[in-house]
């Protein structure tokens, strides 16, 4: 800070000597700049609009937050379904306890029920599955009793554990999660009883499909082993918001002047590195719409998903992005898990159970699949969440499906999974009777041309460095005369929070932090005026 300082006291002496480098120089960083630097945000989910509000909060007041749909939130998205609402995209606060920012927010803002503030609950850390025993249902139509799983499963959860705890020292950087725990259940299968082999391994089978939800991914082959414990898992009992996640945003947004987003502003190229002039300002960055607007700017903070940025990274920026960001969007993982909601007249689960685990009888974690997507797209499914609050919503379940049969499901019409989701759910429960769904709706996140899939995951061949260099600034030169001109944000960029809500709107406000600690007089002067 005390080089930023300096540099503002010598500006004067700087234009008198070097007057041809006055045009490098941003106005807007200027002391006595009316309005501040100029800042674009580009994406308005939680991290664009978190970036945007800490910004505001500090006295900066030159924002534009620049969004390629019509809408706000981005990857949280709650929709109307069946009676009520249900959550398109992010479904819980993760780990809802004082350390969680969304949490602070959504306390702050009166947002959750009574029960999500409890201090016990905050407390609450995730040792099992955080819903309890599953009900098992079997593709042979039967249901089986959970207790004869809870065995199998306490070995699944140590596996995960040990899993997060393999030290780098013993971990070959070609490691996967998905060999480690074939190799614990090779190990450990040898004890079991012949007769349950078989159904184990295809319980197993199922929570591996839970796990591939859980990572965004195809398969835990594709997911890095090494720095799989450097994911932070905070306290605290998962909990949702009765009016909908999307409550948090607009919340948030309320703290924001109205012509700060600028909805649909598909933004083509961001050039940066340049001097771009605005009557008489010259700025080091442009930004160029499809629509054929321009905007330029002293910093541009970037939010857009991985998966948009794995499709148009070449392209989007000019010049091209150095070669260790190129890598990092390249090597980290990106992968689709899809939400199916279906709606039914009455529940065939019993009351007060929330998880339908699927049983697919002949399935095994050891046993490579048959890869027919048309065939087999629906065994990916590794079972159904029973929605809360019945009497708001009906009866509601949701299945999770990750990877290549997530993204082959979006290519069926509405008329095609639901008549597969009629079947399974007949075969699963032996009703050949039972009624179809009242309704049902789904996400395509794969296919959304702004996200490309649903999170991010540390792949195999990538590690938790590729993500700090994502999240680097550029230029990269740190005694550029004009540092920070494009930030990067989004969960894929935090290093211990990557796939989560938390971890988006940590990235936003630490790129925004980043800008506020260049200019301090400006939150100086936003201080002095509350007071």
């Amino acid at each position: 800070m005390q080089i930023i300082k300096a540099g503002v006291k010598l500006l004067p002496l700087l234009i008198a000597l070097f007057g041809h480098l006055v045009l490098q120089i941003p106005a807007q960083e200027e002391e006595n700049g009316s309005h501040g630097p100029a800042i674009l945000v580009i994406g308005a989910g939680i991290s664009g609009i978190g970036a945007a509000e800490k910004l505001h909060q500090n006295g900066f007041r030159n924002i534009k937050v620049l969004e390629a749909t019509g809408r706000t939130g981005g990857r949280i998205w709650t929709q109307k379904f069946a009676k009520g609402l249900a959550e398109v995209g992010a479904q819980w606060i993760h780990g809802p306890s004082p350390q969680n920012p969304v949490f602070g927010l959504a306390s702050r803002y009166n947002l959750l029920q009574p029960d999500a503030l409890l201090e016990e609950n905050q407390k609450f850390y995730l040792k099992s599955l955080p819903y309890g025993a599953p009900d098992v249902y079997s593709s042979s139509g039967k249901k089986i009793s959970s207790e004869k799983f809870m065995k199998v499963l306490d070995m699944y959860m140590d596996w995960l554990e040990k899993a997060a705890t393999f030290t780098n020292d013993n971990c070959s950087s070609d490691a996967s999660v998905g060999s480690f725990l074939r190799e614990e259940i090779t190990h450990r299968s040898q004890e079991w009883e012949k007769t349950m082999v078989g159904t184990y391994m295809a319980f197993l089978k199922g929570m591996l499909n839970v796990e591939d939800s859980i990572s965004g991914t195809h398969t835990q082959d594709h997911v890095a082993l090494c720095p799989f414990g450097e994911s932070t898992i905070l306290p605290g009992r998962d909990c949702t918001f009765p009016m909908g996640y999307e409550s948090l945003v607009n919340r948030m947004k309320e703290n924001l002047p109205d012509d700060i987003i600028k909805l649909n502003k598909v933004v083509k190229t961001i050039k940066w590195n340049g001097s771009f002039k605005d009557g008489d300002t010259v700025y080091p960055v442009e930004v160029q719409c499809e629509d054929g607007d321009t905007f330029v700017a002293d910093h541009v903070i970037v939010t857009v998903p991985l998966g948009f940025l794995k499709k148009r990274a070449e392209d989007f920026f000019s010049p091209s992005l150095p070669a260790s960001k190129l890598h990092a969007i390249k090597s980290l993982g990106f992968g689709t898990n899809n939400k199916i909601f279906l709606e039914l007249e009455e529940p065939f689960w019993e009351p007060n159970n929330t998880i339908i685990q699927l049983i697919w009888e002949g399935t095994s974690p050891l046993v490579e699949p048959e890869k027919d997507l048309q065939k087999n797209w629906m065994k990916k499914l590794g079972g159904f969440l029973v929605l809360e609050r019945p009497q708001q919503l009906g009866h509601v379940i949701c299945a999770f499906i990750p990877g290549e049969e997530s993204e082959y499901m979006e290519t069926l019409s509405d008329k095609e999974v639901l008549s597969t989701m009629t079947t399974l759910l007949r075969q699963f429960t032996g009703n050949p009777n039972l009624l179809p769904p009242i309704s049902m709706m789904r996400s395509k996140w794969h296919s959304h041309p702004y996200t490309a899939g649903s999170y991010s995951h540390v792949a195999v061949g990538s590690s938790g460095i590729d993500i700090d260099n994502l999240a680097e600034p550029l230029p990269e030169d740190k005694e550029s005369v004009k540092p920070l001109q494009v930030l990067f944000a989004g969960e894929a960029t935090e290093r211990n929070f990557h796939s989560t809500t938390h971890g988006a709107l940590m990235s936003g406000r630490r790129e925004a932090l980043r800008l506020i600690d260049r200019y301090p007089h400006i939150a100086a002067d936003a201080s002095k005026a509350k007071i």
